[in-house]
């Protein structure tokens, strides 16, 4: 690596760190008002992820789907066309999922684990690829699609979770808790620590982490897509199917998030139920951004999000910090990273801020006082 490439990831780093402390200021701001200790709330925020085994491993639970949704973002997002979709996404994969496995109880673990995981898969790639359709066939913003799909899926995996699927003995007990029965205990994914939830979903991950790195940069496939993101029109010239790309690119993204809900079914909840997601789609987002969409740079971003993201749910019950500012905080955390990628993306922005308002040369200085600026 050569020093204009070291100076560069120095840069960027910088940037990201720096919207995260700004996005964790105004946070401070907000634990302030709501008469909270902010140091007190931020050392339980960051210490208790790294403190003991059990804040350890939730982390890295935490960060399985992240990095899996995170992964598709990269796909998608390096490829020309932004996934919002997320969210849909996982929970379309995780209800499919559990629907399979719970349609065929008695087939053997060889068969049924990977089986299930297909299918959520499966289920994920066609919901974003209806999106990647829309767009490609359609000229339909894909934001506007994928937001709206998010919707829908939202509704049709309550509606399941509330009828068909629900529980058996939920309707037995007449309590109606909304979430399908326990998924036959054999495709359940081992866990990796007794007594933890950490579950080979991660080290799942952490392979198509690397996989998805090979795809996109050792592939002929992977370079195409590269190129319809980097400049379509150039990409058509070339003789690139476009929208063929394009289509490929959110399936893939919409097969890794649908992956990630059913890893959630098998891995730590074992049943589809309402609270399934807890955001992971918007944050995965964060994730590949915050790892600059690159497959192997979110694997460390995927840890750190997750880290925030437990942290801020012991912050809010050792320190007694609202519910609501806690997803404030998080909000926070998104709105500044995301923010952040337009200078990552044009840093002689940051240049102009630094040379005109922050060390201005003492010739600007004077032409600026001349001129009562």
């Amino acid at each position: 690596m050569n020093n204009q490439t070291s100076k560069s990831w120095l840069i960027q780093t910088l940037i990201l760190l720096g919207a995260l402390a700004g996005a964790l200021l105004v946070g401070a701001v907000l634990l302030i008002i709501a008469g909270s200790d902010p140091i007190k709330a931020y050392s339980v925020m960051f210490a208790g992820p790294i403190g003991s085994q059990f804040g350890i491993t939730e982390t890295l639970v935490r960060a399985t789907p992240l990095l899996l949704v995170g992964l598709g973002i990269v796909i998608s997002f390096r490829s020309g066309i932004l996934n919002i979709g997320g969210e849909g996404q996982i929970l379309v994969g995780a209800v499919t999922a559990a629907a399979v496995a719970l349609a065929l109880p008695d087939w053997p673990k060889v068969i049924l684990l990977p089986l299930v995981l297909l299918a959520g898969c499966v289920a994920g790639g066609i919901w974003g690829g209806i999106a990647g359709w829309l767009k490609a066939r359609l000229a339909v913003n894909e934001i506007l699609s994928t937001v709206m799909l998010n919707q829908i899926a939202l509704q049709l995996y309550l509606y399941l979770i509330r009828g068909p699927l629900i529980d058996p003995q939920e309707v037995a007990y007449g309590t109606g808790v909304p979430q399908t029965g326990l998924v036959p205990r054999q495709v359940w994914l081992a866990r990796l620590i007794p007594g933890m939830r950490l579950h080979t979903g991660f080290i799942l991950a952490l392979v198509l982490a690397v996989l998805v790195y090979i795809f996109l940069w050792r592939t002929t496939i992977g370079y195409r897509m590269r190129a319809v993101g980097a400049g379509p029109e150039a990409a058509r010239y070339g003789g690139i199917r476009v929208e063929f790309y394009l289509i490929l690119a959110i399936a893939l993204a919409g097969a890794l998030a649908g992956l990630a809900g059913a890893v959630e079914v098998l891995g730590v909840h074992h049943r589809a139920l309402e609270s399934l997601s807890a955001g992971y789609g918007f944050s995965g987002i964060v994730a590949a951004l915050f790892g600059r969409l690159h497959p192997l740079g979110t694997i460390p971003a995927a840890i750190l999000i997750g880290a925030l993201i437990l942290g801020a749910d012991m912050m809010q019950r050792a320190v007694h910090v609202p519910a609501a500012i806690v997803m404030a905080i998080q909000g926070l955390v998104i709105l500044f990273v995301v923010s952040s990628d337009l200078l990552l993306r044009k840093p002689e922005l940051l240049a102009r801020i630094f040379t005109r308002h922050i060390f201005p040369s003492s010739k600007q200085a004077k032409e600026e006082a001349g001129t009562g600026l």
